[in-house]
């Protein structure tokens, strides 16, 4: 009897998995509009990034058969100190991984540790038109919030940026400090 594949496992990010992450990230910085980079980052750079969120926001990769296949964070929204209570996220598939789920399985994750942490809001900026990153952001629950037209330049024309928003639960009257990603439970 042929058995099925293992699950992939979710874990935190390291420093260590920059080079993976890169890899991932690149094309879509260098042949789409879904980011608004211009120029892939560094693996030096993606460790300094990585390096920069964990201490305040989960970093989470996908791996199957020990390689990184896909990504998630969450990161700052705005710096000012009355937005701490809300997130950006961002989700990347290796190109040759798309429509397996983890997209999906990763933002679940995420979405579940930054509610652990005390955050209540969780925003995504897609790239419009993209139905995929869409389909995806409205299947866990995101909603469009947002529309800025012709926002970016790139690949030689005007780009525009929609935002999603979740609401990641209730809102209390006085929130207590959202926690850093060790003080929950671990992916």
């Amino acid at each position: 009897m042929l058995q099925p594949p293992p699950a992939p496992l979710l874990r935190s990010a390291a420093p260590a998995d920059a080079a993976a992450i890169q890899t991932i990230y690149a094309p879509y910085v260098r042949d789409t509009c879904i980011s608004f980079e211009t120029e892939p980052p560094s693996i030096e750079e993606m460790r300094l990034r990585i390096e920069k969120i964990l201490p305040r926001w989960p970093w989470l990769v996908c791996e199957e058969e020990g390689k990184v296949v896909a990504y998630a964070y969450a990161g700052e929204h705005r710096s000012r100190a009355a937005f701490r209570w809300a997130v950006e996220v961002a989700v990347y598939v290796r190109q040759d991984q798309h429509r397996r789920g983890h997209g999906r399985r990763l933002y679940a994750r995420l979405l579940s540790l930054l509610r652990q942490q005390g955050f209540y809001h969780a925003y995504a900026a897609i790239y419009v038109p993209n139905p995929a990153s869409v389909a995806l952001h409205e299947a866990v629950g995101f909603q469009p919030c947002a529309r800025f037209p012709k926002i970016g330049f790139k690949l030689g024309e005007w780009r525009d940026v929609g935002w999603w928003h979740l609401a990641l639960q209730p809102l209390p009257p006085a929130p207590a400090e959202p926690l850093g990603p060790g003080a929950v439970a671990s992916p």
